[in-house]
């Protein structure tokens, strides 16, 4: 079998099971592990999964900057981010993540909701100015543009002394064994002190990033309370999330 066969078996492999094992592939193709895992290495360095100890999974798509995906918000962050703003009660104290479905969600606030939004995202406070009754906290860092959200020690410092009732989180990937993951070593910190420092933790997840992984794991699945997705979530990639534990909570079509 040609190598470019062999990584469309993988990739065919891939997209049919969630994951592939190294051992498994050696055996059903007759070849040695060595072979199969140097595969895996040039795919790896091409994009096309990621690696995982024993195999590899399906690879989270590559993020665009934030303006670009901010002008290609899809009909899914809408859909989850008006149902995330429904799930913020008066007199609640909640962090809101950076990334497009939050900006999504900041826009459906009730602009006469009373309560406190806590974000290390710019693009989040200010979408909430207007928001008279709301009192917004802007967690300040070093400003990492891919993303356009506060990181590093001065962030992880302040999130520290803050209690919220929830954390409204945005990841890259969702994945029932690689757990929940994102593209970058500085916000997986700050995600993973934003869910220390709440009392509950809704992942906001779009349908491309089920099922997927990026390099750097925030937390295993079962960490967070809900999974928040729109109608649009295939079953097949919300099966096993599910059976890991995962509380799935579907977004609504309406208004």
């Amino acid at each position: 079998m040609l190598t470019s066969q062999r990584k469309q078996h993988i990739l065919s492999a891939l997209q049919r099971d969630g994951n592939v094992v190294a051992k498994s592939l050696s055996e059903a193709l007759g070849l040695s592990e060595d072979t199969i895992r140097r595969d895996l290495r040039e795919m790896a360095a091409e994009g096309l999964l990621q690696r995982v100890h024993g195999g590899a999974l399906p690879l989270a798509p590559a993020g665009a900057d934030f303006a670009s995906r901010q002008q290609l918000a899809s009909d899914e962050k809408v859909l989850i981010g008006r149902a995330a703003a429904r799930l913020v009660r008066p007199g609640q104290v909640v962090f809101v993540d950076g990334g497009t479905t939050a900006v999504q969600m900041a826009r459906h606030l009730p602009r006469t909701l009373q309560a406190t939004v806590v974000t290390h995202s710019p693009s989040v406070a200010v979408e909430l100015a207007a928001h008279t009754q709301l009192e917004v906290v802007l967690i300040g860092g070093r400003l990492f543009k891919h993303s356009v959200v506060a990181v590093g020690a001065a962030a992880m410092a302040a999130i520290a002394r803050i209690h919220a009732d929830t954390y409204f989180m945005g990841v890259t990937g969702v994945h029932a064994e690689a757990g929940l993951t994102t593209g970058d070593l500085e916000e997986a910190e700050i995600k993973r002190a934003l869910m220390a420092s709440a009392a509950e933790t809704v992942v906001l997840a779009s349908s491309e990033k089920l099922g997927v992984a990026s390099a750097w794991v925030v937390n295993p699945v079962t960490a967070a309370t809900t999974l928040l997705v729109s109608p649009e979530a295939p079953a097949k990639a919300l099966a096993p999330l599910r059976k890991a534990g995962l509380t799935i909570l579907r977004s609504d079509h309406g208004g």
